[in-house]
């Protein structure tokens, strides 16, 4: 008899494997993976879509990471503010202010004189529009108004009214943000005309421009800007007609600490100022500060006590010469979001 086993019931060969690539034995494998298969891969990793690139930040805000440093809210004598919320768009405001005011004199000498006053505002919060008002109690007003007329096109609008003559002032501002620039025009009292520009040209480059024309003076200038930013440091640069040349780096240490350096040169005055300066966010407080070339050195202290109330201080010294010094200290409370 034959083989009593049919071979259509045999089960069907098993696809052959992929071949598994060979252990490195000996000194191959001590040597590094090869740098032409990582550069292949980290190129199509990181390709740049110049067709798509970010949004970059309006031109007056370029150096924002800097100035949070390096020009704190500092203030000398006592700050009250109370804040109450209406509804979800409307609250009002309520500020005290208790301290001294520093007189321009021909000497060497800081003169300062105790004021004091009052301030009540209102404030409009709705997604498409924002309006702040305050009033003094000597008189002055400041008014504030954003409103988006389009998904891309917003006004502002500043305005502050005072009792002296020719001390009014009034700004009309256009923001145009579109997908890869952002453009501004300008229009203020006594003939004032503005317009600046800026784009990204690379994922974290972007260059921008301003020009300016005051016709109550018949003076005008032209400025140019740079700004490079990464995921731990914000480089700008900044030159104008006027003879501004302004340089900022701030470098981000951590989650919760930044530290900033500034470079200013005024060639019609030849004066350079440098600054450096700190932000330090804690669980329940934020510390700034900064130390300048003209021997200015400045904290300001902002420390949540509870919900809603949170403790201010500020500190200033500055030398006027060898010999004097100025000291200007404060303390405030802000209650209410």
């Amino acid at each position: 008899m034959g083989s009593s086993v049919s071979h259509a019931g045999a089960p069907p060969p098993s696809p052959a494997a992929a071949p598994t690539p060979p252990i490195p034995v000996g000194l191959a494998a001590a040597l590094p993976p090869n740098p032409e298969v990582q550069g292949d891969a980290k190129g199509v990793s990181e390709k740049v879509d110049w067709l798509n690139l970010p949004c970059p930040v309006a031109f007056e805000e370029i150096q924002r990471e800097a100035l949070m440093s390096l020009k704190p809210e500092l203030f000398e004598g006592l700050r009250f503010d109370f804040t109450k919320g209406i509804n979800q768009t409307f609250a009002l405001s309520h500020s005290v202010f208790m301290g001294s005011m520093e007189v321009p004199s021909q000497s060497s000498d800081i003169i300062k004189v105790p004021t004091a006053h009052y301030e009540f505002g209102a404030n409009f919060l709705d997604p498409k529009m924002m309006l702040i008002g305050r009033i003094l109690t000597d008189g002055r007003l400041n008014a504030r108004v954003k409103c988006d007329l389009t998904d891309n096109l917003t006004l502002k609008i500043n305005a502050q009214l005072t009792n002296e003559p020719h001390f009014s002032q009034g700004m009309f501002n256009f923001d145009y943000k579109g997908q890869d620039f952002r453009s501004q025009f300008q229009i203020g009292n006594n003939a004032f005309y503005g317009a600046n520009y800026i784009q990204s040209v690379s994922p974290r480059l972007s260059l921008g421009s301003e020009v300016f024309w005051l016709g109550h003076q018949r003076k005008s200038g032209i400025g140019f800007a740079a700004r490079y930013n990464t995921d731990k440091m914000v480089t700008t640069g900044q030159v104008a007609s006027t003879g501004i040349v302004a340089l900022s780096y701030v470098q981000k240490v951590s989650e919760k600490v930044s530290l900033a350096s500034e470079f200013m040169y005024n060639h019609m005055t030849r004066d350079v100022t440098s600054s450096f300066g700190y932000d330090y966010i804690l669980r329940q407080c934020r510390l700034r500060g900064k130390l300048d070339s003209n021997g200015v050195v400045a904290a300001f202290l902002e420390e949540r006590l509870n919900m809603g109330v949170n403790l201010l201080l500020s500190a200033e010294v500055r030398r006027i010469d060898h010999s004097k010094k100025d000291y200007k200290f404060g303390f405030g409370m802000t209650v209410g979001e």
